[in-house]
């Protein structure tokens, strides 16, 4: 167990023994020395009634923090808790993206209130950041961006900054703009602060500059920064105007969601589930998938009723059957989780797709052959029969080889129909190799053994 770990638990134990005997002080005293992010995570790991009791602890001035760190369901149950004016107290201070975050969760009346309380250039940015997708670089980005133009010297930029009197956090760099806006280069602080304050901005900037156009998807974004090793860059129009900047720990963020999300998803869960929600929901939401399931374990049913008078005459097929469909079902969760994972990485497209499906296959007939020889011996050792041994080492070779080839074939189908192939990928793989499984070894053993 890391330390990370530890300290969580730790943390957890003396917050819920400070609840449960009602000793303010000491979980005040616990969340003064916590990040908010830390608070929010303390918040998402304890039941319903002990969290509502932190949350009245936590300090209004770091509320809107909190807020934005916490699950979207979390989030819910933590504004039932507070009232109009506390709501809007939390949000002031907020950035714009962080505030379009919040935004939409709010309540109606909520909301026209926050907006009333704005002035007209904050609520005009707030509506410019909503007008993006949810999913996109424009909501992502940061607006406090610093743009200097190329034709001026170092020490202009020098005065420009003591003017301004502070930089944006995370500020590795300036924006070099034209006079239209468009952007040109970005000039690292490093030489700001290190070259002779003579020299014009166009003799230090970077021209080959990495642009974000505002519509790109945010996982898109997170991969260019992770191939293009960056640490910030400008977001764009479509004319190639500055609109402001991403920086990488926005992009954490996005990859820690993204993460998430397919963890969940591999469950056929909400990314946003609360661990700590009340049993009827969360009982409902995975009822949804464990019904698809259902259907899909009668189809597969049907299959070996199918064969009921194979089964009755050779018992050992009974014996035997659930070895098939499990090594199938092995192979085909390997490729599936290899297949989804490039495809959330970009690296499969229509241009590589039938060389992998070939790979696959190769890797399915290897495996399926050596493995069926390992069962073939071990069903002939047990049964005393030939036949048998044969015969499960041909389904276990074609049940492998239908694995391999849905492992590939099914994200990519999902994906073409606008489905999310980590949500639903492993029902259909089930399926596909419960039934082939099923069809092959007891078909055969019905032509062959009977």
């Amino acid at each position: 167990m890391n330390d990370t770990t530890e300290t969580l638990e730790h943390r957890l134990s003396g917050i819920h023994a400070a609840l449960v005997k009602d000793e303010t002080e000491l979980v005040d005293e616990v969340v003064a020395d916590l990040e908010p992010a830390e608070i929010a995570l303390l918040l998402e790991s304890l039941p319903p009634a002990d969290r509502i009791r932190l949350w009245e602890r936590v300090p209004a001035e770091v509320d809107g923090e909190v807020l934005l760190h916490v699950h979207d369901e979390v989030r819910s149950t933590l504004l039932d808790d507070m009232d109009h004016a506390e709501i809007v107290a939390a949000a002031t201070g907020l950035d714009t993206t962080d505030l379009a975050d919040l935004f939409e969760d709010l309540p109606q009346l909520v909301a026209e209130d926050m907006l009333r309380s704005m002035d007209e250039q904050q609520r005009q940015r707030l509506q410019e950041t909503l007008a993006f997708e949810e999913d996109s670089a424009g909501r992502l980005m940061r607006t406090d961006t610093i743009g200097v133009r190329a034709d001026v010297s170092l020490e202009t930029v020098h005065r420009f900054l003591r003017w301004k009197e502070t930089v944006p956090d995370n500020t590795d760099a300036l924006m070099v703009v034209d006079r239209n806006g468009l952007v040109v280069g970005i000039l690292p602080l490093a030489r700001l602060v290190s070259h002779d304050t003579d020299m014009a901005v166009a003799d230090l900037m970077d021209s080959d500059v990495d642009f974000i156009s505002m519509g790109m998807k945010s996982r898109d974004v997170a991969t260019l920064f992770q191939t293009h090793d960056l640490s910030s860059a400008p977001v764009v129009d479509d004319e190639g105007r500055l609109l402001g900047r991403i920086v990488i720990e926005d992009i954490v963020d996005v990859i820690r969601d993204n993460s998430e999300q397919a963890l969940m998803n591999m469950a056929g869960l909400d990314e946003e589930e609360d661990l700590f929600a009340p049993v009827l929901p969360s009982a409902r939401r995975r009822a949804v998938w464990l019904g698809i399931n259902l259907l899909t374990a009668f189809l597969a049913a049907g299959v070996i009723g199918r064969f009921e008078a194979a089964l009755d005459q050779i018992v050992a097929l009974a014996v035997l059957m659930p070895i098939v469909a499990s090594m199938g079902g092995i192979a085909g969760s390997q490729t599936l989780t290899l297949a989804i994972r490039g495809m959330a990485l970009g690296q499969i497209s229509r241009t590589n797709s039938q060389w992998l499906m070939r790979k696959e296959i190769g890797i399915a007939i290897l495996n399926g052959v050596g493995w069926a020889l390992v069962v073939a011996l071990l069903a002939i050792l047990w049964f005393k029969s030939l036949g048998i041994g044969v015969i499960i080492a041909i389904a276990l070779v074609i049940n492998m080889l239908a694995a391999g080839i849905a492992g590939i074939a099914i994200p990519l189908v999902l994906k073409r129909m606008g489905i999310d192939p980590a949500l639903s990928g492993s029902v259909v793989l089930t399926t596909v190799t419960d039934v082939v499984g099923f069809m092959a070894f007891l078909g055969l053993a019905t032509l062959f053994l009977l």
